[in-house]
């Protein structure tokens, strides 16, 4: 009996083993999906108690597409991150899609703890599902045109860029990243709530207006951030987007907001910067 103990006990190790695996392996839970397929009303109990303790974020543009975000805890975020624009201390965690140079940077400074690529090696979509801190990251991966002007201009790689969608302080906030087509039902189901969103308005070097106006109302975001802004003038944007939508002109270049002070009125807020 003795004698046969060891190899019950490796049996047993060898039938948890694996379950154990796969339960390191489950993806962290999404409070902005939950939020989005809860019945009307239902908000899940972690945004409940982030409201309750007033939790603020604060979110900076630097310019183009990359925008600060830095929570309560300190955890500071550069969205589309090439190093060209910045502002503030070193951020902890940079996002970066590949479509242009301007959104990514194959040499980041190495003070940077976390480099996330919105593009997969090896062909496979790139996977983000990280706990930062008091930030949950993860992405929705969408396809990007080729940068050069070929015969094959008209193509999409699959999965070139990741709409990234951070979930802090009780707030919803995705970036688009550098989107070149619409999205389809499966993208807005993986996308989830969005509180605050970052949107592209340049019209042609990421996609139509039209495109993504209605790509706009549909994610109903209480706050848009327009980014690309150095093309297509935001009173063309507005009239795109409808009359639902206000818009807040401000001197500064952060706005600090929390599920509390978010506006009753969908916003778009131009910050001041390039």
């Amino acid at each position: 009996m003795l004698r046969s103990l060891p190899v019950v006990i490796a049996m047993l190790g060898a039938l948890t083993a694996p379950a154990a695996a796969q339960q390191q392996q489950q993806p962290l839970r999404s409070e902005c999906l939950a939020m989005a397929n809860a019945p009307p009303r239902a908000t899940p109990v972690s945004l409940r108690l982030a409201a309750a303790k007033a939790e603020e974020v604060t979110i900076t543009y630097a310019g183009h597409s990359t925008y600060y975000i830095e929570s309560r805890d300190g955890v500071r975020i550069a969205t589309d991150y090439s190093g060209a624009y910045k502002t503030g201390r070193l951020p902890d965690v940079v996002t970066m899609n590949r479509a242009h140079s301007t959104h990514y940077s194959l040499f980041p400074d190495r003070g940077i703890a976390h480099v996330l690529h919105g593009w997969g090696e090896d062909g496979k979509p790139a996977y983000i599902n990280k706990r930062i801190g008091d930030v949950y990251i993860r992405n929705v991966t969408t396809d990007i045109r080729p940068y050069v002007s070929d015969d094959s201009r008209h193509a999409l790689v699959r999965d070139g860029n990741s709409i990234f969608i951070f979930e802090v302080a009780g707030l919803c906030i995705g970036h688009l990243g550098h989107l070149h087509h619409k999205l389809d039902d499966s993208h807005f189901a993986q996308i989830g709530r969005i509180d605050i969103l970052m949107v592209p308005i340049d019209g042609t070097y990421t996609m139509s207006l039209d495109g993504i106006s209605e790509i706009t109302r549909r994610l109903r975001a209480s706050v848009v951030l327009p980014m690309h802004r150095f093309m297509t003038p935001l009173e063309d944007f507005m009239q795109k987007i409808g009359q639902q939508f206000e818009i807040d002109r401000r001197g500064e270049r952060s706005l600090t907001i929390s599920r509390e002070t978010l506006p009753a009125t969908p916003t778009v807020i131009i910050l001041d910067g390039v």
